[in-house]
């Protein structure tokens, strides 16, 4: 059997996991979620294709090529948000410690990198498999190349292509060349799109052909057409993966390395992935990945530090790590389950796992200390609640939702739910509580209602539950939200499909 050489295009890894993977940030506020989505969909690659030829291509910073031929190309694209921005060097880094080489080529794009490659592998007796979800990769497709889409879990070959877009891989650049592309800013035909483009390219072949038929296209696409004619031989350059580059690599240069566990391990630990370091060392060959349910969870000591906020100036500064979060965790606590006519007793919130705060804000029985003015305090937080770009974590988050609605402030910013995600993850529990989800994946016993309120004929409401017992319990459950979060998420990030559940 030929020797098979497996291609990562980074950069379409890196945008697909940012976008994919609900925020994650490590000790120190680095914003790491599409660190994680790449080096979970690397360890799948590397556990499913099992060769020693493996490559992850990037785009080099900078113009290209491209942009020398038509200044006006990918002009119109948004900068890169600083939150992902600031994940590519420690990305680059990790891939590095999991002894994968990493390749970035000034002058050209990740597409023209991989498609030189691919060709010095053909050259060499190679099968090579592009891992890629860029339609544009399809020109590269021949029978020696195939592309596969991690995300959909699908591979695509010659006949492949024919059945997704109606021509073959010779057809790709012109038939991208015809629709154009508004994401990168390449003209096409106005108005023609994939089915128009596959028809004209079924009965002319090539562009060429199709340019000196020009005359005999009718209608109003006949004119888009021949009112276009001048700029097509450009959107072909743009559009065509740039192959020859002459790259100074050879074979062997793309060969993984040995992995050095301990620099792993230490990369790992600082990016804040220490509970689930296993999910990206590389594990023997012979060792099977294990289902959701069979994972082992952490054993955890619980040393957290959990604050009463009853001043001023404690809350303010509570309000300040709020605001400079990447995500925080909030949670509600009420006098009802019934959300039309809960009122609110208290708010509880987390920003880094084993540190939480409560603020009691209408607890009533005999002696309680003075708290916060609740109206005062929600229109405190009325903007930072109602901010789309600040994240926000819960369990159950509807309810919360609801009952903020009846003080008028619109919940906005929700980036998960921690009781979604178990139920996404494993839909066969029969509950999702938060007393089970922590002991099902953080092995903790938390405070339940019980121990605070009481039972039974003799339990109380949760505004007559002294300060110094509600305030463990709330803060507990902001704190195990943003736990279960770190936990659940990364393990649904090894399977982003069920992100679009």
């Amino acid at each position: 059997m030929p020797k098979k050489l497996l291609l990562i295009d980074g950069s379409s890894f890196l945008y697909r996991a940012y976008h994919a993977v609900p925020p994650l940030s490590n000790a120190e506020g680095l914003p790491t979620n599409a660190i994680f989505g790449v080096a979970n969909m690397l360890r799948r690659l590397i556990k499913d294709h099992k060769t020693d030829y493996f490559t992850v291509v990037f785009d080099a910073p900078g113009g290209t090529f491209r942009n020398e031929l038509y200044s006006e190309y990918k002009a119109h694209r948004p900068p890169m948000p600083d939150d992902l921005r600031v994940q590519i060097e420690p990305l680059h880094d990790l891939i590095r410690s999991m002894g994968l080489p990493l390749i970035m080529e000034p002058g050209v794009e990740a597409d023209d990198v991989l498609g030189a490659l691919a060709n010095l592998a053909v050259a060499e007796g190679f099968e090579v498999v592009i891992s890629t979800g860029d339609k544009d990769m399809a020109q590269l497709v021949c029978a020696q190349v195939t592309l596969e889409n991690t995300m959909s879990n699908t591979t695509m070959d010659e006949q492949g292509v024919i059945d997704k877009f109606g021509v073959t891989p010779a057809q790709i650049i012109d038939y991208l060349a015809l629709m154009g592309d508004s994401a990168d800013n390449i003209p096409g035909v106005p108005k023609v799109g994939p089915k128009t483009a596959a028809k004209w390219l079924a009965q002319y072949e090539t562009l060429e052909n199709l340019i000196a038929c020009a005359d005999e296209i009718k209608g109003k696409v006949g004119e888009n057409l021949r009112a276009s004619l001048a700029d097509l031989p450009l959107s072909k350059q743009l559009t065509t993966i740039k192959c020859d580059l002459g790259l100074p690599y050879r074979i062997e240069d793309l060969r993984c390395s040995p992995v050095d566990n301990a620099d792993l391990q230490e990369r790992v630990a600082a990016l804040g992935f220490s509970a689930w370091s296993k999910i990206l060392l590389q594990e023997p060959a012979d060792q099977q990945v294990k289902p959701l349910a069979d994972q082992p969870v952490p054993t955890e000591t619980n040393t957290a530090e959990y604050t009463m906020i009853v001043n001023w100036e404690q809350f303010d500064h509570w309000l300040d790590k709020l605001k400079q979060s990447v995500l925080f965790a909030f949670d509600t606590e009420t006098t009802s389950l019934d959300y039309s006519v809960a009122e609110i007793v208290g708010v509880s919130f987390a920003v880094t796992e084993g540190e939480a705060a409560y603020i009691p804000l209408a607890h009533e029985y005999p002696g309680v200390p003075e708290q916060l003015p609740r109206d005062r305090v929600l229109q405190k937080l009325k903007p930072l609640l109602e901010d789309p770009t600040k994240a926000k974590v819960g369990q159950n988050m509807k309810y919360d939702a609801n009952v903020l609605a009846n003080y008028g402030i619109a919940l906005q910013g929700i980036k998960q739910d921690t009781m979604l995600e178990s139920y996404v993850l494993n839909s066969t529990l029969t509950r999702h509580n938060m007393d089970d989800l922590a002991k099902t994946y953080l092995n903790r016993s938390t405070i339940h209602y019980e121990d605070v309120a009481g039972k039974g004929v003799k339990q109380i409401g949760f505004a007559e539950v002294p300060l110094e017992q509600a305030a463990p319990y709330a803060a507990e459950d902001a704190d195990i939200t943003l736990a279960l979060h770190h936990v659940l998420a990364p393990k649904l990030a090894e399977h982003l499909e069920l992100l679009d559940l």
